[in-house]
């Protein structure tokens, strides 16, 4: 938290990246490393989309903790035991510290752990997914697409920075802001970047040129999360998106795809920001709505045009130790946090 009461994320990540040639001492290796995310975490979130898309699946297994925390870090608390079942750990803090002993920054998701030593190689979820896409070519499926395209990538990165600064982290500057102030700001920025975001879907079927690249898989994790939470929680709450005709359809389409919507848990999204962030929410009770059966309702984005894959094709279904709850009336979902006291999470 800044002076005036801005929020301002703590961007010291751990930038060692694992590439073809691993010139960092991280050759990709099928089997070596453990992508750790939560189904809770929008940043996590774009990892497990892209390694659904790469079919990465059977090269690069997946640890997901739960989505109830305390000020130790992110845990297993659904895993057997309360452990993640490969690494052998309780807590996701357990392999920073093997990597740096007392590490003093922020304990994040997605990390991508060293099997053999139990060490957190990166944290950089921004990375992650480009390396993902660009490094791990060699054991993606055939038909993966590509999301990061030499002749678009000037116009993603631009939109994908607009996007990061007024829309991911927007939401949370609205939310966690310390004054009236601060709120005000980061209430306006957000909500004219999303006024360009509805006028430039409603003339186009994705973000940038007409196939799915990074810019659509890095603004997806906030919307698929905005009615749920952040217009309530977070007081970004001018419209739900449900309000939006082009974005609703866009976030539909997108939750429709292939390796998108089903890397979702509601319930588990719910719980981590109702529970954890107790100063905002302070009795920890969990709403029962919005009703997300309305995920599922034609979206006719297909009359835009557009390829979703490009020259690629769908993944397929996600592995059975994967798959996140199908779509149905919300019910009552307690999960037992593992400590007496909720914290402001770092997501």
């Amino acid at each position: 938290m800044t002076g005036d009461g801005s929020y301002e994320r703590d961007r010291a990540y751990i930038t060692t990246r694992i590439t073809a040639d691993g010139r960092d001492g991280y050759p990709v290796e099928p089997g070596r490393y453990r992508l750790v995310i939560a189904r809770a975490c929008p940043w996590a979130n774009r990892s497990a989309i892209v390694r659904r898309l790469m079919g990465l699946e059977g090269v690069l297994p997946m640890g997901i903790a739960g989505p109830l925390h305390d000020e130790r870090s992110w845990c297993f608390h659904l895993d057997p035991g309360g452990r993640d079942p490969v690494l052998g750990i309780e807590w996701l803090r357990e392999a920073y510290e093997a990597r740096e002993p007392g590490y003093p920054k922020g304990i994040t998701v997605p990390a991508i752990v060293d099997v053999p030593t139990g060490r957190v190689v990166t944290n950089d979820f921004e990375r992650i997914t480009l390396d993902l896409g660009g490094e791990w070519t060699a054991h993606q499926r055939d038909g993966a697409p590509e999301l990061y395209p030499e002749r678009w990538r000037d116009e993603i990165d631009d939109v994908a920075d607009k996007v990061y600064r007024d829309v991911n982290n927007g939401v949370y500057q609205c939310g966690f802001a310390g004054s009236q102030a601060a709120y005000d700001r980061a209430y306006r920025s957000l909500w004219e970047r999303l006024d360009w975001l509805e006028e430039r879907l409603g003339r186009r079927r994705y973000l940038v040129g007409d196939t799915l690249t990074e810019a659509d898989v890095r603004l997806f994790p906030t919307l698929v999360r905005f009615d749920a939470v952040y217009h309530g929680h977070f007081k970004c709450n001018r419209h739900k998106l449900s309000e939006l005709p082009a974005l609703w359809a866009y976030a539909r389409d997108l939750f429709q795809t292939s390796g998108f919507g089903d890397t979702i848990d509601f319930a588990q999204i719910k719980a981590h920001y109702y529970v954890v962030h107790h100063d905002i929410n302070p009795t920890g009770i969990v709403p029962q709505g919005p009703d997300v059966r309305a995920w599922l309702a034609p979206h006719h984005r297909e009359e835009l045009g557009g390829r979703p894959f490009g020259d690629g094709t769908p993944p397929g279904p996600p592995p059975p130790a994967e798959r996140v709850p199908p779509l149905g009336p919300e019910s009552d979902t307690h999960l037992d946090a593992p400590g007496p006291r909720r914290f402001r999470s770092a997501t």
